[in-house]
């Protein structure tokens, strides 16, 4: 049976957004991958299908381009949640996803804001293969950059501070680092220069799609780990490639809030070869 898609984007970070209300959607990895493949498929970072749920006015079930399933997605998250205010008719919504229910909230112009919840601080909750404080980790892969901090927003990061992300070798040691033994489940890496207390420039090796123009809770991990340092405020904007995010750590409960807009490109329906049966 072919499913309808509708294929958006936030700051250039695209998805491919499925309604599986009608009944279950469980691509293989092999489909999952055709979908994403920008030569043959629709072409995407990630792949979105909306279920019913429990907790929440939808289910946000994530897959990379590689076709592993995710927990977590910040602009994915947004994009959805904007498909759901609009379907049913609200400003704000419960978004359950495997990492836990998020609320979305429309913040006007084709922008919203997602609560992602209070960041996963210990070795455990990135996780790491080892006990370590995750402030500062015991991981060298460049002389002179200093040790690089974990945070887990839902999905685990690490964040190199570099003195110009423009020059940092994101491409060389992306894939080098999303794969070390110290993160049994892989790794996003961030690469961060602090440009000014509320201003961090970020580019992002995004775990099982590579480099990426955005990254949503790639931009909360650097203002956490930057935070934690003190060396940027506890709400800044993230510059990405793709864009800019407005991120703010709420001091009062811990909460990260992300800020950014959203894009609809174009929908469409899969072909058979792509719908699982």
């Amino acid at each position: 049976m072919n499913r309808h898609f509708v294929k958006m984007n936030g700051l250039g970070n695209d998805f491919v957004l499925v309604d599986a209300g009608c009944g279950p959607f469980r691509p293989t990895p092999a489909q999952v991958r055709m979908i994403a493949d920008r030569e043959h498929g629709v072409g995407c970072d990630q792949l979105i299908a909306l279920e019913p749920s429990q907790s929440g006015h939808a289910f946000m079930r994530v897959w990379n381009a590689d076709g592993g399933e995710v927990g977590a997605c910040g602009n994915g998250a947004r994009c959805a949640g904007w498909l759901v205010m609009r379907a049913a008719g609200r400003g704000v919504i419960d978004l359950e996803t495997a990492a836990g229910v998020l609320e979305v909230r429309d913040a006007g112009s084709e922008r919203v804001t997602v609560d992602m919840g209070a960041p996963g601080l210990g070795w455990s909750d990135i996780p790491l293969a080892d006990p370590m404080d995750t402030d500062s980790i015991d991981l060298c892969v460049q002389a002179g950059w200093p040790s690089p901090g974990c945070v887990s927003m839902g999905n685990p990061h690490v964040v190199f501070f570099v003195p110009d992300a423009e020059d940092a070798p994101v491409r060389r040691l992306g894939p080098i680092v999303e794969r070390h033994a110290l993160f049994p489940e892989r790794v996003n890496v961030g690469f961060a220069q602090i440009v000014a207390h509320d201003r961090i420039r970020l580019r992002v090796w995004e775990r099982g799609a590579g480099l990426t123009q955005a990254c949503g809770t790639g931009a909360c991990a650097a203002l956490v780990a930057a935070h934690r340092r003190g060396l940027v405020d506890a709400a800044a904007t993230i510059e990405m490639d793709g864009g800019e995010l407005t991120i703010h750590w709420r001091p009062h409960d811990g909460h990260v809030l992300m800020t950014g807009p959203i894009a609809v490109e174009f929908t469409g329906r899969l072909s058979s070869t792509e719908t699982p049966a």
